[in-house]
């Protein structure tokens, strides 16, 4: 499998740090886009607490896995018998990885009271065998763009997204409104939580977005539609970053994009 990959962290227009962290790992087939909060200078410290801790993790245990079996190290089923294995061991080390960066999180905070309350939001892509592992908490997206089409592939942990849900508000209200950046969820708040796990099959040409909110708020996805599928993923990603400032750049924006070559 072939797959061009970008990532972009801007501080945006009106923010005095930049509280967002991302990871590009292509040869684990791992990226990651979190986006953190609370705190003097909490925010930042989780997101990179949140990334690194999750790397380090899948990156131990293919090393560990690699080392028994001398085989390539995201060759799963030599070692699994079927695919509902594969993704049910898959699905559940992502959720064990992110549990952990909540642990780190929780325990960071605990030694430096300061930092109490930080927290971070997190989606994670595996890539494994043509397919996409993704592991998700809080309000920043995981995105696939096939055949000119988009999709959001996750779902918001917000407090209004659950009153969209529940007809309590309609999709233009959602957009403006006042309550839009509380999440529901998030990692290190707490020493565990929720996380939701989606397998993806992937296909040939897809491109895949995974943002912060500072993008998937300044922008429609029919405008990202458009420009990933007019341009290939560096000049996409610098344009993307470009038009959520022009539009105020009111928070952080980090993204990720990947194109699927072959695969």
């Amino acid at each position: 499998m072939k797959i061009l990959s970008c990532g972009i962290t801007d501080i945006g227009q009106r923010r005095q740090r930049n509280e967002d962290s991302y990871l590009v790992n292509d040869k684990l087939g791992l990226y990651i886009v979190a986006d953190g909060m609370g705190g003097h200078a909490g925010g930042e410290f989780a997101s990179k607490i949140a990334v690194s801790t999750v790397e380090e993790i899948i990156r131990g245990e293919d090393r560990e896995k690699s080392h028994v079996s001398g085989d390539n190290i995201l060759d799963t089923k030599k070692e699994l018998s079927d695919d509902s294995q594969v993704e049910g061991h898959e699905q559940a080390r992502l959720k064990e990885a992110i549990n952990r960066a909540g642990n780190m999180i929780v325990r960071r905070a605990y030694e430096e009271p300061e930092l109490k309350g930080m927290g971070t939001t997190a989606t994670v892509m595996l890539i494994n065998e043509k397919k996409a592992y993704i592991a998700h908490v809080g309000d920043s997206r995981a995105y696939c763009v096939r055949e000119g089409k988009i999709m959001q592939i996750t779902e918001d942990h917000s407090l209004v997204h659950e009153q969209l849900k529940s007809g309590l508000i309609t999709e233009e209200e959602a957009k403006t409104h006042q309550l839009k950046n509380i999440i529901t969820r998030s990692v290190g708040v707490q020493e565990e939580v929720e996380v939701d796990t989606i397998v993806w099959q992937i296909h040939k040409d897809d491109v895949y977005l995974l943002c912060s909110d500072g993008l998937s708020n300044m922008l429609e996805d029919q405008e990202i539609q458009d420009i990933v599928t007019r341009h290939d993923v560096e000049q996409s990603a610098r344009e993307l970053v470009d038009l959520a400032n022009d539009r105020g750049g009111d928070d952080n924006i980090t993204l990720i994009l990947l194109k699927v070559v072959s695969l």
